[in-house]
């Protein structure tokens, strides 16, 4: 359980991490925020990394991990669905109003791209 919110935890922090957050936290004004939230998510990592070793001992510890993972998923998608915001904006300008299936594709090339 450990390792899968550590992984999640991981990918979260590269997320914040990005060029893409931090272009959007300035212009959301979230700069801040996305700090604290950053080096939070790097101080639950060291926790996470000194409960791995005691969860096979421990059920509460277990359950915690369990509910951790939970919330780390639901970072994870908030962070996806910016990302996801972040690109339609840059999209539709460029190739106009579209149905959900060019825009999908659309987006996918400039992932490719970047």
């Amino acid at each position: 359980m450990a390792e899968l919110a550590f992984s999640t935890i991981g990918n979260v922090i590269l997320k914040l991490g990005s060029i893409a957050y931090q272009e959007f936290s300035l212009a959301s004004g979230f700069k801040s925020d996305l700090k604290k939230l950053e080096h939070t998510m790097s101080i639950i990592r060291e926790v996470l990394l000194d409960a791995r070793k005691k969860q096979a001992s421990n059920s509460l510890l277990r359950l915690w991990l369990g509910q951790l993972n939970d919330v780390l998923h639901d970072a994870e998608d908030v962070l996806d669905e910016i990302e996801y915001q972040d690109l339609r904006r840059q999209v539709v300008p460029t190739y106009g109003s579209t149905s959900t299936k060019e825009l999908i594709m659309s987006i996918k090339t400039l992932i490719v791209e970047a």
